[in-house]
């Protein structure tokens, strides 16, 4: 299987999360070995896709190269990115985040299905987890396992009446991103977004991009797209941070009530110690094809 980026070039426009202004976002192709890039035209800032560049994990995943120079909410997009197997992009933003669309990656999976994909003339490169690896907060935890056909297996246990306890086990493909996790949408509650929106931030959050819960209900009319959408957001997240890796993961991840921090620190951890994974090229391990398919 060979490294692929966009065919053409596309480009949408959608709010920010934190400042609620409107933000243009494209997407252009790049040559192989080039990896997945953000670019800020506001300032003329490159920040490549790496766990060494994340600075903030507190409410999503931001990766910078300075105080200022800094890309928010960059994991619903990223998790797309992975899904497809793209390897190779450029995503140009004219803010410091990623506008957040309906508060899913569906958005970001029409952009790409209008792009289009091209296969490149290099072998992909996958990284392959050789050992069990662990990284713990309390009772939270993120985990990933040798495996050769991954699966995102993740609970969460809130105390809330709608949420409660919800587990999902998802086997990575691209069909069944589109079919059970894409349109999972980010949540939160009604306190917190009060209390976020007096600091200045979650400006641009609302009913259209959000799950919004008071003490008891869901305040969307529509109500959920799933019974356990939630879960399927929580897999959604890591799917998207973990394409920080650099590179298309073969094993197996497991959560119970993980977080951005987490998944930054999974990440950080699997890198950390050359016998913890391998790099391959894809012309070796062709038997996983199905995986990334």
């Amino acid at each position: 299987m060979k490294q692929t980026t966009i065919l053409n070039r596309v480009e949408s426009v959608g709010i920010g999360l934190h400042k609620g202004e409107p933000i243009r976002i494209i997407l252009e192709p790049l040559e192989a070995n080039s990896g997945i890039v953000f670019y800020r035209s506001d300032i003329g800032v490159t920040i490549p896709a790496l766990p060494q560049y994340v600075v903030n994990t507190q409410m999503a995943t931001v990766i910078g190269s300075g105080n200022e120079s800094v890309i928010s909410t960059i994991e619903h997009l990223l998790s797309a990115i992975n899904s497809y197997g793209i390897d190779n992009l450029r995503i140009i933003t004219d803010s410091a985040e990623v506008p957040v669309m309906d508060g899913s990656s569906a958005s970001f999976c029409m952009m790409l299905d209008e792009a289009g994909i091209r296969e490149l003339d290099a072998y992909k490169k996958v990284i392959i987890i050789r050992r069990d690896i662990e990284v713990r907060e309390g009772d939270k935890f993120s985990r990933v396992t040798p495996s050769n056909n991954p699966t995102y297996h993740f609970i969460i246990d809130f105390a809330h009446p709608v949420i409660g306890r919800q587990e999902y086990i998802y086997e990575f493909s691209k069909k069944n991103f589109l079919e059970h996790i894409a349109r999972a949408r980010t949540f939160g509650f009604l306190k917190d977004a009060q209390v976020l929106r007096s600091m200045g931030l979650a400006l641009g959050g609302s009913l259209d991009n959000t799950i919004i819960m008071d003490e008891n209900k869901i305040l969307n009319p529509e109500g959920l797209r799933f019974p356990d959408e939630f879960v399927r957001h929580k897999i959604l997240d890591a799917i998207g941070d973990l394409c920080l890796l650099g590179m298309p993961m073969l094993g197996n991840y497991d959560s119970y009530a993980g977080s951005h921090k987490l998944n930054h620190l999974l990440t950080k951890e699997i890198l950390k110690d050359p016998q913890n994974y391998e790099v391959k090229t894809f012309d070796r391990v062709v038997q996983h094809e199905k995986a990334f398919a």
